[in-house]
């Protein structure tokens, strides 16, 4: 790609990260204050610095993706600004130098102690074992001291099933089935039938999508009877 090419390549993605982020300051619950627009600004400079080289497998800026997840949590979960903070950082310390210490010291004890509680359901989804999925999730609930780490972890999850598609089929597989074992149940328990149907359907369109064509198929052509 030629220079020129490539900074206007980068003038569009800076256009665009400024676009989601102000959409999503407009879906945030209530009215914020000047010191609640400081923080998520602190916040969105922290992501977007920590992660200012990374892009996603379809290509786009990585920073994309956690101004995604905090606007579901706000638009569609409707949480609050300390868990769209949370959301805006969730990567940052398994993806930069940022430790957990740092992040006390600048967001303080609410936001370090969530973002922990992240990494640490990280862990142990990555090294989980054959034990039952209710007792999984089970344990998943237990260890989150703070409901909205579990909240935060499945808008993150359902972000990245709606961005699935530029992944490949085996990881679409790998993380359709866990989608399906572990996150839509859990959406479930927390009251959240709408995400958790869409991610129901997300992964059946990528576990089995002969399947899911079919019944999308079905749907479409009864749509005017349903009606």
């Amino acid at each position: 790609m030629k220079k020129e090419e490539l900074e206007l390549k980068e003038e569009l993605d800076k256009k665009e990260i400024v676009k989601q982020y102000r959409a999503l300051l407009r879906k945030i619950p209530g009215k914020l204050t000047k010191e609640d627009k400081d923080l998520l600004r602190q916040a969105f400079n922290v992501a977007a610095d920590a992660h200012k080289t990374m892009r996603r497998k379809s290509g786009e800026p990585y920073i994309l993706h956690p101004i995604a997840v905090a606007r579901i949590a706000a638009e569609e979960v409707g949480l609050g600004v300390t868990a769209i903070v949370c959301a805006l950082l969730h990567d940052v310390v398994e993806d930069s130098e940022w430790n957990l210490e740092g992040i006390e010291a600048k967001f303080g004890k609410k936001v370090a102690a969530i973002i922990g509680g992240l990494t640490k359901i990280d862990g142990v989804i990555v090294g989980k074992n054959s034990m039952q999925a209710e007792n999984f999730r089970k344990l998943l609930l237990t260890m989150a001291e703070d409901v909205r780490v579990i909240l935060i972890k499945i808008c993150d999850r359902l972000h990245n099933m709606r961005t699935l598609s530029s992944m490949s089929k085996k990881n679409q597989m790998k993380i359709g089935s866990e989608t399906l074992y572990l996150y839509a149940p859990l959406a479930h328990r927390l009251g959240l039938n709408a995400i958790k149907s869409e991610l129901e359907d997300l992964s059946l369109k990528y576990t089995q999508p002969d399947k899911y064509h079919s019944i999308a198929d079905g749907l479409k052509s009864k749509k005017v009877q349903r009606k």
